[in-house]
């Protein structure tokens, strides 16, 4: 448990990564061993179609999940691969279903359906629209950045998205495999919640309550038509909008706070900052 920068209660929580049990380097044990050294307070163990149960290891919470993927190597034609989180039992889904199918297959076990990584996956604002009933996306992937595509920020799907006015929970995830330093312990978010209980976490994320981060904190509120960012000490804050003309960013040393006036244009606003090691951190998206 962490005590950000307005004193509130918060919890670190890994949400994406694979061990032995499918493509992982570690077995789950050692995978849980390696994240609770990094101070995290949960995770959730995501194997390929592997259910991983509800668990505790040395106080740390193991959040049930599993990532479901389908599709092949051609995006143009639809890959989606779907984080599925806090499910009660495994959910009687096959890999010959659909995207839509296996969402609602996760919500019949009470689950959350997330977007894995849309801009890997070239996932486009038609194809996500598509989709009925997504519970968030990942705005960040780590291991997309260090081992795979090189596009591991969605931050432009979920722009475009939010200009036609459909958001969710913004995740930072890791999506660990290989465990050689570069992708595990990158990504995450930090809940706002008293305890690292499965509810507590479930319910910071459905309600937003929580921002994805590499490192930094940073915390939005919103003051009628101005919205402020405060944060620990950055190099750069900026707030995204669909508005073309404006000047949402500021660049220093050591910045802790900024102010955005929106625009009769601006159809939503959310804000991140990058530090001096270049770590970033993202609110979730606030439709106006």
């Amino acid at each position: 448990m962490y005590i950000d920068i307005k004193g509130n209660k918060r919890q670190k929580v890994g949400l994406h990564m694979h061990t032995s049990v499918s493509d992982g380097k570690l077995s789950p044990e050692e995978t849980a061993r390696a994240y609770k050294s990094q101070g995290y307070d949960a995770i959730a163990i995501t194997d390929h179609w592997a259910f991983g149960e509800y668990g505790n290891f040395e106080g740390m919470t193991i959040i049930s999940g599993a990532e479901y993927n389908i599709g092949g190597h051609a995006t143009e034609i639809g890959v989606y691969h779907i984080l599925s989180l806090f499910m009660e039992r495994k959910p009687n889904i096959t890999r010959e279903d659909d995207a839509q199918r296996i969402i609602d297959g996760v919500h019949e076990v009470g689950g959350l359906a997330v977007l894995a990584h849309p801009a890997w996956s070239l996932n486009t604002p038609e194809m996500i629209m598509a989709l009925r009933d997504i519970d968030g996306t990942e705005i960040y992937n780590t291991v997309s950045a260090r081992m795979q595509s090189f596009r591991p920020d969605s931050s432009l799907i979920v722009d475009m998205l939010a200009g036609r006015g459909v958001t969710f929970p913004l995740l930072a995830t890791d999506d660990a495999h290989y465990y050689e330093g570069i992708d595990n312990g990158v990504s995450y978010i930090m809940a706002e919640c008293e305890s690292n209980s499965p509810e507590d976490i479930r319910r910071a994320i459905v309600e937003k309550r929580f921002y994805a981060t590499q490192g930094p904190e940073i915390i939005m509120t919103r003051e009628g038509n101005k919205f402020v960012v405060d944060c620990s000490p950055v190099s750069h804050i900026y707030f995204a909008s669909n508005a073309s003309w404006a000047r949402r960013a500021t660049h220093g040393e050591g910045l802790t706070h900024a102010e955005y006036t929106t625009h009769e244009d601006d159809r939503f606003v959310r804000a991140f900052v990058v530090d001096a090691e270049g770590r970033q951190a993202w609110t979730n998206v606030v439709l106006l």
